[in-house]
């Protein structure tokens, strides 16, 4: 299975890609304002990269549930100075940016990311012909609602089907827009206007969720709803189950991992991988 960027193709056939999480804001859910300077957001960036994150998602918009918008302007505030700073000097990981807006992903592929990740699913004609007219790699997310009100009374009658659906349309209209298929991963968007039952089978199910031999992306990292399975309230529960997630997310097709703790998260895909293909190893 192949992912191209705007300058790298990865073979993701035997071998997953840890995405490390840059919240340049400061009210995201986990870890709202540690980052928001230009020198702790780089300095975060590296030991990602250091731990083994291969990609650098860099956010400047909270999409945590209820946050609101910020504007396009005071996104591109946030997030431009780290990318420009993280080009300065040669770097073995990729950036990505975490937006919705498409002029926002324009500006941030000048500065030099490679990848556009859209929590609103290339839905914007705007954000498909960005990436388009780019070459980037994108990842197209479903969220039922917006992160203001998605998890007000999230509803389904079959949270796999109509997940799976969704990509498919979405996949045919990035082929419309003339997007390299290529370029396409999918993530079904676990606690983006989901309950706990519905994250649950997402998991469960996500190799049934595949379109166009596409890769699948897969974003749990200290979620709320694994608190909720465990009966807790403290974030910092949730690193290990996120390990676990990782390891049984692989098991089952995912192939690209968002998540906030690179190190114990490599580990368990290397791990992982080598129980599943073992001439890997060999």
């Amino acid at each position: 299975m192949i992912w191209q960027t705007k300058t790298r193709t990865f073979d993701l056939t035997r071998r997953a890609l840890i995405m490390g999480v840059v919240n340049v804001t400061s009210d995201s859910f986990s870890d709202g304002g540690q980052f928001v300077e230009v020198e702790s957001a780089c300095a975060q960036a590296r030991r990602l990269a250091a731990d083994g994150a291969e990609i650098i998602d860099i956010g400047g918009e909270s999409t945590r549930p209820g946050a609101e918008s910020v504007s396009e302007a005071e996104e591109m505030r946030r997030v431009l100075p780290v990318i420009e700073r993280l080009m300065e000097t040669t770097q073995k990981f990729i950036i990505s940016i975490d937006t919705m807006k498409p002029e926002v992903a324009r500006a941030a592929l000048a500065a030099g990311a490679e990848i556009v990740n859209d929590v609103t699913g290339l839905r914007a004609p705007a954000m498909r012909a960005v990436v388009r007219a780019s070459g980037a790699g994108a990842i197209a997310m479903h969220m039922q609602g917006t992160p203001r009100d998605m998890q007000f009374a999230p509803a389904y009658a079959d949270v796999t089907g109509e997940i799976r659906e969704f990509f498919r349309q979405t996949f045919e209209a990035c082929l419309r827009s003339a997007i390299d298929p290529m370029r396409l991963a999918f993530d079904p968007g676990i606690g983006f206007g989901k309950a706990l039952a519905h994250n649950l089978a997402l998991i469960r199910n996500l190799d049934s969720m595949r379109v166009g031999g596409r890769p699948l992306v897969l974003g749990v990292s200290r979620k709320s709803f694994m608190g909720k399975a465990l009966g807790s309230t403290a974030v910092g529960d949730r690193a290990w189950p996120t390990v676990a997630l990782t390891s049984y997310g692989r098991s089952q097709g995912a192939s690209v991992f968002r998540v906030h703790d690179a190190r114990p998260n490599a580990q368990a895909l290397r791990m992982t991988e080598a129980i599943l293909s073992p001439e890997a190893v060999a």
